[in-house]
């Protein structure tokens, strides 16, 4: 009898801290000597995005891993990168994906964050994975230019979100604004619903590559992407300097060519006032072996782009702070002089 009441009392405190990471193993056994913080009385909410993008089984995996050291977690689906920034800010969550244009709005207040207070709070602590605009259309539409847009049924994204600043500038970048074309501040997952109808013709997707919700549409429909080249390339990524020119090979969607396009880094951000030791345990963990290999099973874009070499990729050379923590973990590691 009492072997069986130790046994209920044991499965009793394993299921209370289940959301905490019972049963972490080695992973957290191996941190453990080097943590500074308890972190069974630490709660980190990671931020992530929709549930049909790329931020939200990602953003799970790194709530896995944070999870197994032994902190009290849980990964909470959001709009993505504006309603991200804006949690963090009010402290409803403690790590944030989001991209790396928006939170520079948002910290120098212009574009997007025009007239509002500055973001001064918010603090990076790692690049993650490059956010590259994928324009979809369908064969059927006739789009192939950007300047084919006109009159269009357009999909920009939900309203002052990073797909939605991205649409913006793009816009701007090919001397175009809103009213050239027929616009519905739609996310993208409803922008692509819309397509399989008729009813939306052009799809502004800000995502890592393989996005599921595109590899969907190119089950029913044939594919293309609207290109962002040229003068209209150069003239994003020199007033947008956080703009880089990447390309959506042909094989990713199965579409006829490779897409010239433009690209942004996501970064992981946290608010100013979280723990120099909670940061700093957190890299340690999400570095590790073990750590890494959770996160890049999530998908094949966090397992190419997630590793230390990139660590401040996206953060280096902007108007975004470091924030302390992970500022003296990457000069520890000899990776920030």
């Amino acid at each position: 009898m009492k072997k069986k009441l130790v046994a209920s009392l044991a499965a009793l405190a394993c299921a209370a801290t289940l959301i905490a990471g019972c049963g972490g193993g080695d992973q957290k056994a191996a941190s453990d000597k080097n943590a500074k913080v308890d972190r069974s009385k630490e709660f980190v909410t990671v931020l992530t995005g929709p549930t049909s993008g790329i931020y939200f089984p990602i953003g799970g995996a790194f709530s896995k891993v944070i999870g197994e050291m032994g902190y009290k977690t849980s990964a909470t689906a959001t709009g993505a990168t504006g309603e991200n920034i804006n949690g963090i800010l009010t402290h409803k969550g403690e790590l944030a994906i989001a991209m790396s244009d928006s939170v520079i709005q948002a910290v120098d207040g212009f574009g997007a964050y025009e007239g509002k207070k500055k973001a001064e709070d918010l603090r990076a602590i790692m690049g993650l994975w490059p956010n590259v605009v994928q324009i979809v259309t369908t064969k059927d539409s006739g789009i192939k230019t950007f300047k084919d847009i006109k009159g269009k049924r357009v999909g920009v994204g939900a309203p002052n979100s990073g797909v939605e600043l991205n649409a913006r500038m793009i816009f701007e970048a090919n001397g175009m604004t809103y009213k050239d074309a027929k616009v519905d501040y739609l996310s993208y997952g409803e922008a692509i619903a819309q397509m399989k109808n008729g009813q939306c013709d052009v799809a502004f997707v800000t995502s890592g590559l393989g996005n599921a919700t595109i590899k969907e549409l190119g089950t029913t429909k044939e594919i293309s992407f609207v290109p962002v080249d040229g003068e209209a390339l150069k003239n994003l990524t020199k007033k947008y300097p956080f703009y880089i020119e990447w390309k959506i090979p042909k094989a990713t969607y199965d579409t006829a060519a490779d897409t010239t396009t433009a690209a942004v880094m996501n970064i992981m951000i946290v608010n100013k006032d979280l723990k120099d030791e909670v940061v700093y345990d957190l890299l340690d963990g999400i570095y590790s072996p073990k750590g890494l290999e959770t996160i890049g099973a999530s998908h094949a874009t966090a397992k190419r782009e997630i590793k230390p070499e990139t660590a401040l990729r996206g953060i280096t050379g902007t108007s975004v702070k470091l924030h302390p923590g992970a500022e003296k973990y990457y000069k520890d590691k000899g990776l920030l002089k």
